[in-house]
């Protein structure tokens, strides 16, 4: 399972990166306790968005319609859900007067 860093840590990961040219990358990923890959893709983003780390935490979204998106599709499930309560319902009850 994928660890989630907060964007703290991975501001601070990366100011130790820098801070730190004499220790190579295996000792930086192993000193920090992240993945080569982990620290590549931070030092990657801080460079395209001018030292600053892209964070999003769970329930954030990149914008309003992946947002909207969302609670739509949980307004429908909830929708779906309730139909289905009605089906059976009515499946029962129609059950009960055949008797």
């Amino acid at each position: 399972m994928a660890k989630h860093h907060d964007k703290d840590f991975k501001e601070q990961a990366i100011q130790y990166y820098n801070d730190h040219p004499e220790l190579s990358k295996e000792q930086i990923i192993r000193n920090l306790g992240i993945s080569r890959t982990t620290l590549y893709k931070w030092l990657e983003e801080a460079e395209k968005n001018d030292g600053e780390v892209q964070y999003r935490g769970s329930g954030n979204y990149q914008n309003d319609y992946e947002k909207e998106i969302v609670k739509l599709k949980k307004e429908l499930k909830a929708k779906d859900d309730a139909l289905e309560i009605l089906k059976k319902a009515i499946s029962i009850m129609g059950e009960n007067e055949l008797k």
